[in-house]
């Protein structure tokens, strides 16, 4: 029987804007980011079924208020379907986190109307991307972006920023993509953490970072 599930985290207030939501862990990604800080589920083999899955949310049915598929890379799962349609017929909002690598899969959740809320993953210029996340997937990544913008449904851009992998011009490239493809809304940047196991050996990452001047037009960048 298949298990796609690294792990279940039962409660969290941070990772759904506003609600109280549990997070489903699907275990593997198809990139190998060298700040990653989950290599446990990258690398892992998942513990639980979907069913095990929906066994756990049928019991947090009125306690909580949404749902959160991350990962991992929670959209290399064709299961994830099932999920989504379940998780929504007892009630629940569902957030997906996502490199948008699959776009798609990203296609399919939104078109049933599945997703309420996205948070997708911005690595990394085009000339940078291959060499941060180990990947040739800049192409879905536009799709991916492009898909979910035409959707109209909430959804933020977040950025993990270590200082010798992104330079102030690389953010500013990017805060510039952005701008240029009329992304409205805040552009999360997220300092690395440094002192943690992740899949790269990196060297300590400097977290200041002057915000102000990276914002644009209707792109607010918000350092967290």
């Amino acid at each position: 029987m298949s298990k796609p599930i690294f792990s279940i985290t039962p409660f969290t207030l941070l990772d759904y804007p506003a609600h109280t939501a549990c997070i489903i862990w699907f275990a593997g990604c198809n990139m190998r980011c060298l700040y990653c800080y989950n290599p446990t589920i990258v690398c892992g083999k998942g513990k639980l079924t979907i069913s095990e899955a929906v066994e756990f949310l049928q019991s947090r049915r009125h306690l909580l208020q949404a749902v959160v598929f991350s990962g991992g890379e929670c959209t290399l799962h064709p299961s994830i379907i099932r999920l989504a349609k379940e998780t929504k017929q007892m009630g629940y909002l569902i957030k997906i986190d996502t490199n948008g690598t699959r776009p798609d899969r990203i296609r399919r959740l939104l078109q049933d109307n599945l997703v309420d809320y996205i948070a997708l993953d911005f690595k990394a210029t085009q000339q940078q991307h291959r060499h941060i996340t180990q990947s040739e997937t800049w192409d879905s990544f536009i799709k991916s972006f492009t898909l979910i913008q035409e959707a109209h449904i909430p959804f933020e851009v977040r950025t993990t920023w270590h200082s010798e992998l992104l330079s102030i011009t690389d953010l500013q490239q990017m805060v510039s993509f952005l701008d240029q493809r009329n992304y409205k809304g805040n552009y999360f940047i997220q300092r690395y953490v440094n002192g943690v196991p992740t899949l790269g050996n990196l060297p300590y990452s400097h977290h200041y970072l002057d915000t102000e001047n990276l914002s644009c037009n209707e792109v607010q960048v918000i350092l967290r």
